[in-house]
């Protein structure tokens, strides 16, 4: 199973409580313990998915940018929306889902932008727009239309850091790793009101593989949004 690079230091300090009974001789204690390391391990793997095993993607499809529920869909929640016209889904992250998060769609990333804020539970509405908070901007160009869309990595109560390891200028690949989220978390995706929203509150996606929205094959796509 492979592991994200941020979570080794974790898994190292988890190993330490079962090292230190095995030490004073406690053997069967020690071996209970080593099921520590291994749910924090667990917590950070990092399984391949589709778009890092085959080249081609329909241009069209938005894609889940985290394994995660589907907490809400349609008009965005009081406060959390970027400036303009947009329809948003809400993703949440329990600690048992792989916290590794990926771009729901290819192009040009156009902003990062880091927010502090608070740290309430990322199943409540209210830590949409009060937690603390990484916002990417990407925007492609298919057929000479902008497309562009917002999504957003959003602590919980117990995730305290959002890694984020790409910069405005980057180019991404649909489905391409951008960074995780530690312990429990959100993410938020904000498509234009052209998009196509095909997923429903309740469902699970799987990151970089379930469509979550479809843009249109022909309506003009650069009117909503900021820019």
């Amino acid at each position: 199973m492979k592991l994200d690079r941020d979570g080794l230091p974790f898994i190292g300090l988890a190993t330490v409580p079962a090292a230190l009974a095995a030490v004073r001789g406690r053997r069967g204690l020690g071996a209970a313990l080593l099921a520590l390391p291994a749910a924090v391990g667990l917590f950070f793997r990092d399984p391949d998915r589709i778009p890092d095993l085959a080249g081609s993607h329909d241009p069209d499809e938005i894609l889940a940018p985290a394994d995660a529920k589907v907490m809400h869909v349609g008009e965005p929640q009081a406060g959390t929306a970027p400036e303009g016209d947009w329809q948003q889904v809400v993703l949440f992250l329990s600690l048992a889902d792989v916290h590794i998060n990926r771009t729901p769609v290819g192009g040009r990333v156009e902003s990062v932008t880091y927010r502090p804020g608070r740290f309430l539970a990322a199943f409540t509405p209210e830590s949409g727009s009060e937690n603390e908070r990484s916002e990417l901007v990407v925007v492609d160009d298919v057929d000479g239309r902008e497309r562009r869309v917002v999504f957003r990595q959003i602590v919980g109560l117990l995730a305290r850091r959002v890694v984020t390891r790409v910069a405005p200028g980057d180019v991404l690949a649909p489905g391409q790793r951008i960074g995780l989220m530690k312990f429990g978390s959100r993410m938020d995706v904000f498509v234009p009101p052209e998009v196509e929203i095909t997923c429903e509150v309740g469902d699970r996606t799987v990151a970089g593989e379930t469509v979550i929205a479809r843009w249109p094959a022909t309506a003009g796509v650069g009117a909503a949004g900021p820019g």
